[in-house]
């Protein structure tokens, strides 16, 4: 479990690709893996991964078939920044919402509304999600917890402070990138009840 709040940038040190799998080696700033260990969970780019080897300022993962297929995990190069999470623990400020890491989808980045003052960033998703968006609800991007702006059809708005932008990869991100996507669970939840309710009076 995590929070969507992201702790640093890590940076990719080396990928190690073989057919449907990646192991992953970050860079990260030693004071975030103070206590790590093996087989820990840590959110990278909101994506849930363990620990499978780790040094005072590495750590690695193993990525598999599944998680390639729904992320962005695959299409990272070495020199990449990822967002960075270590697992929530009991008793931590949620100063975001509850993140599970595990990916929905990808979105794509589609446009960057930028001013002197004002950052904004519109993502296109999947139409079959559209059900899971709603203006003012949560949302993971990247890993990072983020409140929904406008929604039109299958894309909406973010609308991003400067401290999320200095935290976190998405200010790096160019027109294109795809994004890791993680829908508010409670939100999914109330939604698959309604339609299950509604279906069941139905007359069959």
């Amino acid at each position: 479990m995590f929070t969507g709040i992201v702790q640093c940038k890590a940076q990719v040190a080396k990928l190690s690709p073989r057919e449907n799998f990646v192991h992953i080696t970050l860079k990260v700033q030693p004071e975030y893996l103070v206590g790590v260990e093996l087989g820990a969970s840590i959110a990278i780019n909101g994506c849930c991964l363990t620990v499978v080897q780790f040094g005072a300022n590495t750590v690695e993962f193993d990525v598999i078939d599944e998680t390639l297929r729904l992320t962005n995990l695959g299409k990272l190069k070495e020199g990449d920044a990822v967002n960075f999470e270590r697992s929530l623990k009991v008793g931590d400020e949620i100063g975001g919402h509850h993140v599970s890491g595990h990916i929905h989808c990808t979105g794509t980045l589609s446009k960057i509304e930028q001013s002197e003052d004002n950052w904004a960033m519109w993502i296109e998703f999947p139409a079959e999600f559209a059900k899971y968006v709603l203006s003012k609800g949560f949302i993971s991007i990247n890993g990072a917890s983020l409140t929904i702006g406008q929604v039109v059809e299958n894309c909406f708005s973010l609308h991003l402070i400067p401290e999320t932008l200095r935290l976190t990869n998405l200010g790096e991100l160019e027109v294109g990138a795809p994004i890791n996507l993680e829908f508010d669970q409670q939100t999914m939840t109330i939604v698959s009840t309604v339609e299950r309710v509604l279906a069941a009076r139905l007359p069959k």
